[in-house]
């Protein structure tokens, strides 16, 4: 160095402190503040240089403070630090939280921690020197854990009424960090005077195995844990009882069962009353003309037999001879009648008697008297 004999032995010093000589290539320990002297007369110094050695990152650290666990409310304050030459500067500092962009700088506060701030949190840091192409790194990842009391408190049961004597199970639920540890339900009981809240049982599922109408009301849940207490809304239960409507649709089908039966009944009786009725109208009409007809004829003829006078016209009936003609009823309209006239024959002989029959079936015979003269 300028300044220093060089036939003499040179000692050289940096920061104040006696080293060898400086070594080739340099690292980063060797900046610093250098001078010379000869050796025995060290109070005879040359004059300082400063030796600035530049490096890429060596090493990236991600802080937060407070340490330790946090609660739900309260502020926390991350801080990055590096080791680099030249130094980071503050907007060369990158804040992530789960692989995602949260702020750009060396130093990023949370004032106001809620659950969605829990995650993995890095800081990333640059600089212009490049060690083996990359002048970017990363610090070691800090989980932030945010704890809070039991949340969205809730009853689960599958449902709110109730016969008696089954069983009812009651499930208590919430969300917190820690998990909440500690379950309690009461029951709200009200007298004339006041109102107030019975404890009845303790963790997360409240057993009823036979429900009485004593267990009827609103039930509420506790849950807790080590940061904190919450309850749930009241549920109520209650036993059921009978639906009128039910009720009213059994009575209404058992009168449409009696109605039905009735006019069932009804109509067979009438349309047997008419089958007798229609028996008994053939029976004295048959008999009726039994006395007018053939005398020969059985009972049992006579009964489904239609009978007829039938003459000869005017012309040629002797006078004295009676005119009879049966005019049917409405009622008796399965009966058929004709009126016949025969001619007289050029030979006499005596009245004869001649039995025509009409029809092709034995029901639907019809039988008439016809009485010829010569």
């Amino acid at each position: 160095m300028s300044g220093c004999p060089t036939s003499t032995t040179i000692v050289w010093f940096k920061d104040g402190q006696q080293v060898w000589k400086p070594r080739s290539p340099v690292r980063r320990e060797d900046a610093g503040s250098y001078f010379c002297a000869v050796l025995g007369q060290e109070t005879v110094r040359s004059n300082s240089v400063t030796l600035n050695v530049q490096y890429a990152l060596k090493s990236v650290t991600l802080s937060v403070s407070p340490p330790g666990d946090v609660v739900k409310g309260s502020s926390v304050t991350f801080n990055c630090s590096s080791d680099a030459n030249p130094p980071v500067e503050p907007r060369g500092y990158s804040l992530y939280m789960d692989g995602q962009l949260i702020s750009s700088g060396q130093e990023h506060t949370i004032s106001d921690l809620q659950p969605r701030h829990s995650g993995l949190y890095h800081c990333q840091a640059w600089n212009n020197v490049s060690w083996r192409g990359d002048d970017m790194m990363n610090s070691t990842d800090v989980h932030l854990d945010v704890l809070y009391g039991p949340e969205n408190i809730s009853i689960s049961v599958d449902d709110q009424q109730f016969t008696e004597g089954s069983s009812v199970n009651l499930t208590c639920s919430s969300v917190a960090n820690p998990a909440a540890d500690n379950y309690s339900w009461y029951k709200r009981t009200d007298s004339p005077s006041s109102s107030s809240w019975l404890q009845v049982g303790w963790g997360q599922v409240l057993s009823l195995p036979s429900v009485e109408a004593s267990h009827t009301g609103l039930y509420l849940c506790q849950a807790s844990n080590s940061v904190g207490t919450g309850n749930s809304t009241d549920l109520p239960l209650s036993l059921k009882t009978e639906d009128p409507g039910s009720q009213i649709h059994l009575i209404i089908a058992g009168v449409g069962v009696i109605v039905l039966g009735t006019l069932v009944v009804a109509h067979l009786l009438y349309w047997k009353k008419q089958r007798t009725n229609a028996a008994e109208k053939r029976t004295a009409f048959g008999l009726k003309l039994s006395g007018e007809g053939l005398s020969s004829s059985s009972t049992e003829d006579q009964l489904d037999t239609v009978y007829a006078n039938i003459n000869t016209p005017s012309s040629s009936r002797p006078k004295n001879t009676h005119y009879k003609h049966y005019v049917p009823s409405f009622d008796e309209a399965e009966l058929i009648y004709t009126t016949v006239a025969i001619k007289p024959r050029n030979n006499s002989r005596a009245p004869q008697e001649s039995l025509a029959i009409i029809g092709e079936s034995e029901d639907s015979v019809i039988y008439s008297t016809v009485v010829t003269y010569r």
